[in-house]
């Protein structure tokens, strides 16, 4: 992984980070989402718009990551519903890299050094540690199913857009289609879930919303491009640094405790993440 890999996708998980605490702001999750989704959708077709038109092989990747980000989207803000950003975050997204590398190493997608499979589980392990206090301080244990849903559709999708990127050559309008393939997928089961009252009426809920679609356009272009640049495993292991911004933004922003057992899994997550670069 090359050096401008590397930052890339540092930035791309300061974006996520930013969008995930603009989602758990709202006080309907799933409404936020919604919007979110929306303004990713519209993001996508302007970037559509300058690309040329997907090759047939593409279509059946995009499809795919449409309906599995949808899943991923539900399982999120559920979650949220139940639980803090600096517990939700790490088990929504420190299974994931676990997955991933699994896959990547049973079906030899990627070449993955021992060094770099260390750095990613030591990586898990301090997402592990970040995401123990659900179980010792009296949170909502209903958040973990959610959370582990949204685990696994993250890894089902880094996956699926990881190989569809390549197979397109595409980075970008890639991205651009399987944003608007989510909101085909999202905004009709999202509709028929919660009714017309998830549709939100105020304007200041439509702009945080949009905000969080540009970022989260932003931060999974760059994440996309980097799997056609760098093993599809490491990279989304480094983008899981993004816990590390979401916690501060949790501490900061919405007052969530910090605690002991949160710097020991931050210190873990940065040595996991120096592994990777080594």
């Amino acid at each position: 992984m090359t050096l401008t890999v590397f930052f890339a996708v540092l930035a791309a998980a300061v974006l996520h980070a930013v969008w995930n605490a603009l989602i758990r702001s709202g006080t309907d999750k799933q409404t936020a989402m919604l919007v979110l989704t929306l303004g990713n959708a519209l993001t996508g077709l302007c970037v559509v718009a300058t690309r040329p038109w997907p090759g047939g092989e593409v279509w059946v990747w995009i499809i795919a990551s449409g309906a599995i980000h949808t899943a991923y989207q539900l399982f999120l803000a559920y979650a949220y519903e139940q639980g803090d950003l600096s517990r939700v975050y790490p088990l929504a997204r420190g299974g994931a890299p676990m997955i991933v590398l699994a896959v990547s190493l049973i079906f030899a997608l990627d070449a993955v050094s021992g060094t770099e499979v260390a750095g990613v589980l030591l990586l898990g392990a301090g997402l592990a540690v970040m995401a123990r206090g659900v179980f010792d301080s009296g949170e909502s244990r209903r958040m973990l199913p959610f959370a582990a849903g949204s685990a696994c559709a993250t890894a089902a999708y880094t996956l699926t857009d990881g190989i569809g990127a390549r197979v397109g050559g595409d980075p970008v309008g890639y991205t651009g289609w399987l944003l608007i393939a989510a909101a085909v997928f999202y905004v009709p089961v999202i509709l028929a879930l919660r009714g017309r009252t998830v549709v939100p009426r105020a304007g200041r809920v439509w702009g945080i919303g949009l905000v969080a679609g540009a970022c989260s356009f932003m931060a999974y272009g760059i994440v996309v491009w980097a799997m056609t640049q760098a093993p599809i495993a490491l990279v989304a292991a480094l983008r899981e640094t993004s816990i590390l911004f979401a916690v501060i933004i949790g501490w900061r922003v919405f007052g969530e405790a910090m605690g002991r057992q949160k710097a020991a899994a931050a210190l873990l997550i940065v040595a996991g993440v120096v592994l990777t670069r080594i």
